[in-house]
C-alpha cells in the first residue's frame, strides 16, 4: 500500500511540546507528545530553556517520521505558545531563559512606568489595541534593561518558540503579524507595522524581525536541521502564530461572531469581530489571518489547578477525579473558588491576585474540591464573554478546543455556567494540528470544516442555570473581598523571596 502524502506541524506549549502527521485530506497518521516543566526562579518568574523546545521538537518529528504509516512530508507547520520573549545574539545563540506569556508577572513596575511614559493607557490601546499587562512583550523587555542589561546590549534579536522552531529549521529570521500585535507597545495595530518610536523606547539594539503572516511560507528545511530531523532539506517551512490562534484555526473558528474556548494548561478565549475593538480589560489583536480583527482574552491557570490538585491527591487517574466531581453536584457541597492560582490576565488584570477556596469544611472531598476547580474556570470563561460582549463583540458560535475538551463534564459545566452552547469538533488535539492545516496551504487548497467537522454540541442545562447563577454573583463578590489580603500575602511572599535571594 503506498504511503500518502503528508503535512506536519509541531506546537510548543506551557506543559508539553505536540507534534502531529496529518495526510492532505486531514487524516491523523501520528502524533507524538514531550512533557515539560517551566522553571519559577522567584515570585512571578516564569521562564524555559529555548534548547528545551528545539531538543523536543526535533525528537517530535523523528518520532513522527518513524511511524509505519508515515508518507513523505510535503510542509511543516510550527506554532507556540505566547507571547514569550527570548532575546539571543545576532547568530541566534539564547542569551538567557525565555520569558513566557502573561503567567510571568515580573514586569508590573515597568508596566506602570512605560504606560506614564507613553500617553496612558487609552494612547496605548489605540495604537496597539492593547493596554500594556503582563501579557505584553514590551514590559518583559524593558525588565531586561533594568536588571539585566547584558541581555539586550549591543544588537540583538528576538524569538517566539514558534518562530525559534522555525529560525532552527529554516534560518529564516520572522515574526508573525499576529504574535506582534501582542508585542506592545511596539506594533501599530492600524498600520500593521512595527512603531519604531516605541519599540526603540522599550527594545533598544533590537533587530526587528520582518513581519509575515501564518501560513506564508518562511523558506526549506536546511541540511543541519534535516540531520537532526530527518526531514528533506528544502521542505517547506510554514510561518505559524501563538498556540490559542493556531488553534483556532486548527477548529475553523475565525469567522466574525465565532468564539474559540481553548481547554489546556490556561484558558483562552479568542472572539473574532467585524472591526477593530479595544477594551481596558481585554487584548485587541489582529488575527491569524489577513484581514481579521480579535478580542481576546486568557485565565492564567484552568488545567493547571486540577493538575495540581490531582498531584495533591496522589495523582488518581482524571476518569476517577471526573466521576467524583460529577458526583459531587453542581455547587461542589457549598465550595467557591477563585482560579487566580498565578495572578489573573483577564478581566481583572492583577499579577497579584491568588487561589481562594470560601466555604471549606473538614466533610468537604477530593471530589468536591475538584468540582470546585472546574467550576470556578466557568466562571471566569462567563466573567471574560461578560467583558466580551461590554466591549462590543458578539458570541454567536463558541467552538471548544484543546485537552480538556474531549471530556464531557468540564466543558458541560462551562456550559451550564455561561448559558451558551458549545460546539465540539472531530480533533481537539489543537495548535499542532492547525500548524499542519496551514502547511497544507502550501500544497494545496485544505478545508477545515472537512478536516475537523464538528461531531457534537454541548447544550446548557436549564435545571443548573438558575443555581449558577447565584454562585457567579457570589464568584464577582469574592474577589474584591479578598484582594486586600491575597495582595498582602503575595507582597509578604516578594519580601521573603527577595530577603533569602
Amino acid at each position: 500500500m503506498m504511503r500518502q502524502a503528508c503535512v506536519l506541524g509541531v506546537d510548543i506549549g506551557t506543559s508539553s511540546s505536540k507534534g502531529v502527521l496529518v495526510t492532505l485530506d486531514g487524516t491523523i497518521v501520528a502524533t507524538a507528545t514531550r512533557e515539560h516543566d517551566a522553571r519559577r526562579p522567584a515570585p512571578g518568574h516564569v521562564e524555559m530553556d529555548a534548547r528545551v523546545w528545539w531538543d523536543e521538537a526535533a525528537g517530535i518529528i523523528r518520532e513522527l517520521l518513524a511511524a509505519p504509516e508515515a508518507g513523505p512530508v510535503q510542509a511543516v507547520g510550527v506554532s507556540g505558545m505566547g507571547p514569550c520573549v527570548l532575546v539571543t545574539d545576532l547568530a541566534g545563540k539564547p542569551r538567557r531563559p525565555a520569558m513566557l506569556y502573561g503567567i510571568d508577572t515580573r514586569a508590573t513596575a515597568q508596566i506602570e512606568r512605560l504606560t506614564e511614559r507613553l500617553g496612558g493607557a487609552d494612547a496605548i490601546r489605540e495604537r496597539c489595541g492593547s493596554s500594556l499587562s503582563t501579557q505584553a512583550a514590551g514590559p518583559k523587555l524593558a525588565w531586561l534593561a533594568e536588571h539585566e542589561p547584558q541581555a539586550v546590549a549591543g544588537e540583538w534579536r528576538l524569538f517566539q518558540p514558534s518562530t525559534w522552531l522555525g529560525w532552527r529549521l529554516t534560518g529564516a529570521y520572522y515574526l508573525d503579524h499576529h504574535s506582534a500585535s501582542q508585542c506592545t507597545p511596539m506594533y501599530d495595530a492600524g498600520t500593521q507595522d512595527w512603531y519604531g518610536p516605541w519599540a526603540g523606547e522599550v527594545a533598544t539594539g533590537l533587530q526587528l524581525p520582518p513581519l509575515v503572516w501564518p501560513g506564508d511560507t518562511i523558506g526549506g528545511v536546511t541540511a543541519a536541521a534535516a540531520a537532526e530531523t530527518g526531514l528533506t532539506p528544502g521542505t517547506p517551512v510554514l510561518a505559524g502564530t501563538i498556540d490559542a490562534w493556531s488553534e483556532a484555526i486548527s477548529v475553523g473558528a475565525h469567522r466574525v461572531g465565532d468564539l474559540m474556548l481553548m481547554y489546556g494548561t490556561t484558558m483562552f478565549l479568542i472572539n473574532t469581530v467585524d472591526q477593530p475593538l479595544t477594551s481596558p480589560t481585554l487584548w485587541g489583536t489582529v488575527g491569524a489571518l489577513p484581514g481579521t480583527r480579535n478580542l481576546a482574552g486568557g485565565m492564567a491557570t484552568s488545567g493547571a489547578i486540577t493538575g495540581w490538585l490531582r498531584e495533591l491527591f496522589g495523582s488518581p487517574g482524571y476518569p476517577e477525579l471526573l466521576t467524583l466531581a460529577e458526583q459531587a453536584g453542581p455547587g461542589a457541597h457549598g465550595l467557591l473558588m477563585l482560579p487566580y492560582f498565578a495572578g489573573e490576565r483577564t478581566p481583572v488584570a492583577d499579577p497579584d491576585a491568588r487561589g481562594v477556596l470560601a466555604g471549606l469544611t473538614v466533610s468537604h472531598t477530593r471530589g468536591d474540591l475538584y468540582r470546585a476547580a472546574l467550576e470556578a474556570t466557568a466562571f471566569g470563561v462567563r466573567h471574560n464573554v461578560a467583558a466580551i460582549e461590554q466591549a462590543g463583540g458578539r458570541v454567536a458560535r463558541i467552538v471548544a478546543v484543546g485537552g480538556g475538551a474531549q471530556g464531557s463534564l468540564w466543558t458541560q459545566i462551562v456550559s451550564d455556567v455561561t448559558g451558551l452552547a458549545q460546539a465540539i469538533p472531530a480533533q481537539t488535539i489543537g495548535a499542532a494540528f492547525g500548524a499542519a492545516f496551514l502547511a497544507a496551504g502550501a500544497v494545496g487548497s485544505p478545508d477545515i470544516d472537512r478536516w475537523n467537522p464538528i461531531v457534537e454540541t454541548r447544550t446548557p442545562s436549564a435545571s443548573a442555570r438558575a443555581g449558577y447563577d447565584e454562585l457567579y454573583a457570589l464568584y464577582l463578590d469574592l474577589y474584591p473581598a479578598t484582594a486586600p489580603v491575597v495582595h498582602a500575602l503575595a507582597a509578604r511572599e516578594r519580601h521573603r523571596a527577595t530577603s533569602s535571594a
